[in-house]
């Protein structure tokens, strides 16, 4: 057996428990574990008390966790429902942000701040769908009207970030042009992928085998979910792309191929569900914390200041065209809407690491864009949640004897 420590990563796996259980003791603190995961993280790695670093075990783990959010993030993607003013209002909103994303890179270089606009504005342009859909739906609204505009905003700017950074900051040296030509390469082949796989389902003996092995120790389907998210994940890295592309995408495949989850195998996205949430997600967000520089971050005053001025071009950028969703859902929600899409952390986290690495992003610029993603996980899903809640008049709750919800006072009158 090789000579491999996992005392750091019992510390990891202890975190991952702690977090959610001191919420739990205390429900009155309203802050989602990924942050105290991630803050506990800071304290205890290099730049806190140096208990624990990144040795070979986390990195590993810390890799497939970021798959894992990302493929579950891609499994709750309704493509069939991402037609009319649920594709088109996401497709322009996108435009909007990466306009306005831009905008503040070339306003951010020009104050000397940061060095590559082109990068600051794709960072800025994507909304974390592993952290906004659990909100959804622990809030009922996941599938949902509104629910679903605002995972199908937050599905087109996540494919839209990850393939402008996999085109302009992938670590391969070849052109845009060599990476447009195999980025379709990737998406035909991920294509035939996905019916192969849904032309096996459809077969009555392959059917009658998996059902037949689903809940023994085989494990069928999560075992097949797995190599599917490997496979995908792997040929992404093969053509020159981002892996986080592979891992969404292999997400969004079985989604399309998984259309009847409770006829039979109702238990399947939740086992899933159990050992992403349950052991590899929280080793990436414990893992961010143990990577963050604290030091860089607090170097200079100038450098904490950064924080919230991303944290408000992050706020602008993702929060802006969510304006075009209030003729559909009203004010109020539209407003909850913006704050829902410019909630924001993985990919910062992994846009910030790549422009490090290419000599882009300062590492103290780094550290405030992933501070800056850190507060709008804390602040801006709480917000959301407090506008989406709605109090019945007191008149219908009375005379039912039931709660009715209210409807939006910004939302258009009914009609008929």
């Amino acid at each position: 057996m090789p000579d491999v420590s996992f005392s750091g990563l019992l510390a990891v796996s202890a975190v991952a428990f702690i977090a959610p259980l001191v919420l739990g003791l205390f429900p009155r603190l309203r802050l989602p574990a990924v942050v105290v995961e991630i803050v506990i993280g800071i304290v205890i790695g290099p730049s806190g008390l140096g208990w624990v670093s990144l040795d070979l075990p986390i990195r590993v783990l810390s890799v497939i966790g970021l798959g894992f959010l990302l493929f579950l993030a891609g499994l709750e993607v309704e493509l069939h429902r991402l037609r009319g003013p649920l594709l088109r209002l996401p497709g322009i909103g996108f435009l909007i942000s990466l306009a306005i994303g831009l905008g503040a890179g070339l306003i951010l270089r020009a104050a000397g701040l940061v060095r590559s606009p082109l990068l600051i504005g794709i960072t800025l342009v994507a909304t974390s769908l592993g952290l906004i859909v659990p909100v959804l739906k622990d809030a009922g609204e996941s599938t949902s009207d509104f629910g679903q505009l605002v995972i199908a905003g937050g599905t087109v700017a996540d494919f839209g970030a990850v393939i402008l950074l996999t085109l302009f900051f992938s670590g391969e040296a070849s052109g845009v042009g060599t990476k447009l030509l195999l980025l379709a390469i990737f998406v035909l082949t991920i294509a035939a992928a996905g019916l192969s796989v849904a032309r096996a389902g459809r077969s009555m003996r392959i059917s009658s085998a998996l059902i037949r092995l689903q809940d023994t120790t085989a494990q069928i389907r999560v075992r097949g979910a797995v190599v599917l998210l490997l496979a995908f994940v792997a040929l992404a890295a093969r053509f020159g792309l981002e892996t986080i592309l592979g891992a969404f995408l292999a997400g969004v495949v079985l989604g399309i191929v998984d259309r009847d989850p409770m006829m039979n195998h109702p238990q399947f996205r939740v086992k899933l569900e159990a050992i992403g949430y349950g052991f590899l997600i929280p080793v990436f967000f414990v893992s961010s914390g143990l990577a963050f520089d604290l030091h860089a971050l607090f170097a200079s005053p100038a450098t904490v200041l950064r924080a919230p001025i991303f944290l408000l071009a992050l706020l602008a950028v993702r929060g802006i065209p969510a304006v075009l969703y209030r003729p559909l859902v009203g004010n109020r929600r539209a407003i909850a809407a913006a704050l829902l899409q410019a909630t924001s952390l993985p990919f910062i986290v992994v846009a910030a690491n790549i422009g490090v690495s290419l000599g882009l992003i300062t590492r103290a610029n780094a550290a405030a864009l992933v501070a800056a993603g850190l507060l709008s996980v804390i602040a801006f899903p709480s917000l959301a949640l407090a506008l989406m809640r709605e109090r019945a008049p007191a008149s219908e709750a009375t005379r039912t004897g039931r709660p009715s919800p209210a409807r939006d006072p910004g939302a258009p009158p009914a009609k008929g």
